[in-house]
């Protein structure tokens, strides 16, 4: 529509049509340019945070605005990624298998989970980690709630359990010594509702759907993301999305993202993809 006002407003100025034609063909290549270069930036900004230490791959979160608080960023320090990821270059922003059809995050999946969960990570809090896996973010949350908080990992791969109580073991035992962390095994579509209700939830796969199973269990106040599978026509994709419990028990939902997640699925299916 606008495109026809410029042309107007040129005509006015004594401009033949042809060079409004010119004119109009320019500005849009530029804004459409523009538009791929800050897509571009952000795209590198959130994927080449890679470092050689942990210290470096933290500073570089930071360094590209993915990190914004303190909180995270101690967190983030504290919590040696290597320690969960065992391959080599551990410290690299990208996802990594940790098998069974499981991967770690990349580490700037790791700090936005952190960062949008930041005001429910309170000293004290209760949060759940469903698909703990290597149980690294399990191990972040738990250093942002501290020793009065509490922070369940799920996952129903029995090897997966043992690996991140293995993984804490060797990074940070007294989480687990002083019971701010508890790894089970189980289903976590079905969340874990005996030790809630829950101020953070986060799910580190993709629900097929709003996963409400999981939002009855956060607090008034409470926030939950999702990966979730979302339909607009014929295109599919997957959204990180934001669920805010109010205080009368309302729902707000915020689209933060798009990600690729492994599905969010039964231990049989997820069993089957890994062979």
């Amino acid at each position: 529509m606008y495109k026809y006002l410029i042309v107007s407003y040129l005509l006015k100025d004594g401009y033949n049509v042809q060079i409004c034609a010119l004119i109009c063909q320019t500005q849009f290549i530029l804004n459409n340019l523009r538009l791929k270069f800050i897509t571009s930036i952000s795209y590198k900004m959130a994927w080449h945070c890679s470092g050689i230490t942990n210290e470096e791959m933290v500073s570089k979160l930071k360094d590209a605005n993915i990190i914004k608080n303190n909180k995270v960023e101690a967190a983030m320090l504290s919590v040696d990624r290597a320690k969960y990821c065992h391959d080599l270059n551990p410290y690299q922003d990208r996802p990594r298998g940790i098998g069974f059809s499981v991967t770690i995050s990349a580490p700037h999946m790791h700090a936005y989970a952190l960062t949008f969960l930041l005001d429910q990570l309170f000293d004290g809090a209760k949060a759940l980690d469903i698909g703990s896996g290597s149980g690294y973010l399990t191990a972040c949350m738990a250093h942002m709630v501290g020793v009065h908080g509490l922070v369940i990992g799920i996952d129903h791969i029995t090897e997966l359990v043992e690996m991140s109580i293995q993984n804490v073991e060797e990074d940070h035992p007294e989480f687990l010594q002083d019971g701010r962390i508890k790894f089970l095994e189980g289903d976590g579509r079905l969340g874990a509702p005996a030790y809630g209700p829950y101020n953070a939830i986060h799910v580190g796969a993709a629900a097929d759907s709003v996963p409400y199973k999981l939002i009855d269990q956060l607090v008034p106040g409470g926030r939950l993301i999702c990966p979730v599978l979302l339909k607009e026509g014929s295109r599919k994709y997957q959204n990180l999305l934001q669920i805010d419990k109010n205080l009368d028990g309302s729902l707000k939902k915020t689209k933060l993202m798009d990600v690729t997640y492994v599905p969010l699925t039964d231990t049989k299916t997820q069993l089957q993809n890994s062979s």
